[in-house]
């Protein structure tokens, strides 16, 4: 009989330049479960999780597989044991396909060839995997042509093709809609009950209703309960995670004023996904997109946001003319704010510290004197007062590297910079994507607020559920342009019927 306890985590202590992101953490999956891990950003999750997947080594405390200790040298050592984990933040060689991303994953097999003979292999078992999962993947599609959510479906078949028994989700439907996260949630449940382990790291409080058999609560490094979510509500589960009763977020009409920006006939040069948006966003107002990601959201943010996209059409911004040729100093000297969804690849420079990340945003306007000289006093000054107004948590020192940042806190510390200079027009996507309940009602508001003082706000979602709190006009996106438009209060099943319809 197999034991029943897949994994196992006690007394882990961890610490990281003295902060101690760990603090007797316990945690115990068993065989055939999903087993759900909610807790705010910061609140060692990962830390943990990359323990159990041989990413971290604790410093105390025990790993148990199968109720046997272990000890993991790295990740090679815990795919030995058949344990797999889907980052936030994906480990993808962007120049490789998706077929070699998928192959670097796997042992190597004396028997199967040549590199492309087994490369060719894998492609049709990547194409009968993907068929089976829901996915729309192309195995030879090199990985920096793909979007977020793309991405995040690869890391899911690379895991899962490298036989993964255990396997450790964080934030698996962070980029997907309702209808791809009930697919993926259904599969990795019937994967559970088949006899595998399932970790789901997540915030969505629906999804851990849905799909978990148990929830595991931690909180500042600890571990605060494990229970079962039918017998807990939503309120409890969010009081246990933030420590306090969330307030519900309310949506306040908002009526539109002149236009700020004009989007018409947008194309992707060649054939490129975008095939013909036309768009306005208003002053004073939410503008949000919904899709099923991969329909183009991804290049449209990058065409808006003045990131490398060859387009032709128009992007017409009040009072300025095109606005494709706009360098970055004179976009922001325009008040255009753009928060995009890769918050560690584009937003920040993770090497930088939280001072020089905050600061580069004005680097050119002067505030901090001739770039060789600058007012390091100031830029402190500027920094430290952005990081106590926006609540940018797990700073220890403003020259700390900003890659250390949890990912709410680096949303944070973007929207800090993107803000201090009051926007006229502000980019963003998937806002919220993998932060908790706390963090991601603060980015909420900070947007909600830009739009009060006159801001024309662009929000691009693959979660509905964030468009649909934030938005006052709605565009959905399907096949590279916005195919049906509702003002608020908007209807969800409408909503959704646009997202898949392929007429």
């Amino acid at each position: 009989m197999n034991p029943q306890h897949a994994l196992q985590l006690t007394g882990i202590h961890k610490s990281f330049d003295g902060f101690k992101a760990l603090t007797d953490a316990h945690f115990t999956a068993c065989w055939g479960e999903v087993h759900a891990l909610l807790g705010e950003n910061g609140a060692g999750k990962s830390s943990l999780m990359n323990i159990a997947a041989g990413l971290y080594a604790p410093e105390s405390g025990a790993l148990l597989i199968d109720d046997n200790p272990v000890r993991l040298n790295g990740p090679r050592d815990a795919s030995r044991y058949r344990i797999g984990m889907v980052h936030q933040h994906f480990k993808l060689v962007r120049p490789f396909t998706v077929a070699q991303n998928i192959l670097l994953g796997l042992p190597a097999d004396a028997t199967a060839g040549s590199y492309r003979k087994r490369l060719k292999n894998l492609e049709a078992q990547i194409a009968a995997k993907a068929a089976e999962l829901g996915f729309a993947i192309n195995p030879q599609q090199l990985v920096e042509t793909l979007s977020v959510a793309e991405q995040q479906r690869v890391e899911i078949l690379k895991v899962l093709m490298a036989g993964a028994r255990i396997l450790i989700l964080d934030e698996p439907t962070a980029v997907l809609t309702d209808q791809e996260a009930e697919r993926l949630l259904a599969t990795v449940q019937t994967f559970a009950r088949q006899g595998a382990a399932v970790v789901l790291v997540t915030h969505k409080m629906a999804d851990v209703k849905r799909y978990a058999d148990r929830v595991t609560v931690m909180r500042g490094g600890r571990t605060v309960d494990t229970l079962a979510p039918q017998d807990v509500s939503v309120e409890q589960l969010v009081r246990l995670t933030v420590g306090e009763s969330a307030p519900a977020s309310q949506h306040p009409a908002a009526a539109p004023g002149a236009e700020r920006l004009v989007v018409r006939g947008l194309r992707s040069t060649g054939q490129g996904p975008l095939q013909g948006v036309d768009l306005t966003l208003h002053a004073g107002q939410i503008y949000g997109i919904a899709g099923v990601g991969g329909n183009g959201q991804s290049e449209l943010a990058n065409a808006l946001m003045g990131l490398p996209q060859p387009t032709e059409g128009e992007i017409h911004l009040h009072g300025f003319g095109d606005l494709r040729g706009a360098s970055s100093e004179a976009r922001r000297q325009l008040g255009i704010a753009a928060i995009p969804a890769d918050r560690y690849g584009t937003a920040l420079a993770g090497s930088l510290s939280v001072a020089e990340n905050f600061a580069i945003g004005q680097i050119h306007s002067g505030r901090y004197g001739p770039f060789a000289f600058l007012r390091s006093k100031r830029v402190q000054a500027d920094a430290a007062a952005a990081v106590e107004a926006f609540d940018v948590q797990g700073v220890r020192s403003l020259q700390q590297k900003a890659a250390l940042l949890s990912g709410g806190n680096a949303q944070k510390l973007v929207i800090a910079r993107e803000f201090s200079r009051e926007p006229q027009l502000v980019l963003v996507h998937s806002p919220s994507r993998g932060l908790d309940v706390r963090a991601t009602q603060a980015v909420h508001a900070r947007l909600r607020a830009a739009r009060d003082a006159g801001a024309a706000v662009l929000v691009i979602s693959e979660d509905l559920d964030e468009v649909l709190a934030l938005a006052d006009r709605i565009g959905v996106m399907n096949s590279g342009r916005i195919v049906a438009q509702f003002d608020y209060p908007a209807d969800r099943q409408a909503i959704g019927r646009a997202m898949v319809s392929h007429d």
